[in-house]
């Protein structure tokens, strides 16, 4: 247990110490997309990784905290601060209700599901112009502000992101090392020998998809109000397939897996931008290498490999 506070107090001070290591403002916005991407990766590995639970429309939760907390601010007048939290309930309750009929199926039927459910979510944003903006999407959204200080620049807001998502980390490290968390594991490799040592599976399914859902909707919040413009692009069937990937490429079962894989598939990009017309294929092909040579996602991956290595070294080192 100390290793693991030692191993999250040493992380969060690398993060909140970036800013001062890099400079930069683009640098400090793609990390601000990292951070945000994280907390997404969290919410969804809380529930395929560790409940083992399928979701391919995490991007429609995403997108409801922020179009409920973006429309509350800018609209009603409601706080920033008050909207984000009335939009997260309202998510979890949406989410909560909606989890008893489609986590009763499994498989391809549940994935296809949730991947309706982002879909009907997506064509709302799109189609309800007087209150989204539609296609055109949603501005004026405002920055959000604590004791008169303003989140409206990268470095700012990049302190605004990582301590919420390192509170999300925090949360989630302390929920998988739970009873909670060990019920979630049981129900993940057999539910049926989960329901024989007493988890209430159904309800513990449908709590952990209302509670990855909330965390979503928080990720939309604090996007929408660091964005101050939203449109339904961002929220789509293609980055609930990136969150997907994040978390598969990351390690599943994993919170720290979770950042791995969103920060690679974030700065990803950014570095294959030269790249002209090959950067698909060089994204696809290193996508490939990591299902392939590392099934386990980076979190495992890189301590085996290393591990690997050693030994190959001792080896030559023995002959020698």
């Amino acid at each position: 247990m100390k290793r693991d506070l030692f191993l999250f107090i040493g992380f969060a001070f690398l993060i909140l110490l970036a800013p001062q290591l890099f400079s930069g403002g683009y640098l400090m916005n793609v990390l601000v997309f990292v951070g945000i991407n994280t907390m997404l990766s969290i919410a969804l590995n809380l529930l395929l990784g560790y409940a083992g639970q399928i979701s391919l429309g995490h991007a429609g939760f995403f997108g409801l905290g922020a179009y409920l907390s973006g429309i509350l601010s800018t609209s009603y007048g409601v706080d920033p601060w008050l909207a984000m939290p009335l939009a997260a309930t309202v998510v979890g309750l949406m989410a909560f209700f909606i989890g008893f009929p489609i986590l009763k199926l499994k498989g391809h039927y549940l994935a296809m599901a949730t991947l309706g459910l982002g879909i009907i979510i997506y064509i709302v944003f799109n189609e309800t112009v007087e209150l989204t903006g539609g296609p055109s999407g949603l501005s004026g959204i405002p920055n959000l502000k604590i004791a008169g200080i303003t989140f409206d620049s990268d470095v700012k807001n990049y302190y605004l992101i990582w301590t919420a998502t390192l509170m999300v980390m925090l949360f989630s490290l302390n929920l998988a090392g739970s009873r909670v968390g060990r019920a979630l594991r049981a129900v993940h490799d057999s539910e049926v020998a989960a329901q024989v040592l007493g988890v209430n599976s159904r309800i513990l399914k449908v709590q952990i998809f209302a509670l990855s859902a909330i965390i979503s909707s928080l990720a939309g919040s604090l996007y929408a109000h660091t964005m101050t413009f939203i449109s339904p692009a961002s929220f789509g069937f293609n980055f609930s397939i990136e969150l997907l990937t994040m978390v598969v490429i990351g390690g599943l079962g994993s919170i720290y897996g979770s950042f791995l894989g969103a920060a690679l598939l974030t700065l990803l990009p950014e570095f294959l931008r030269g790249a002209n017309d090959y950067d698909i294929i060089i994204y696809g092909g290193l996508l490939m290498a990591m299902v392939m040579y590392m099934p386990g996602g980076l979190v495992r991956g890189i301590p085996a490999l290393f591990r690997r290595l050693v030994t190959t070294k001792k080896g030559e080192a023995g002959h020698a």
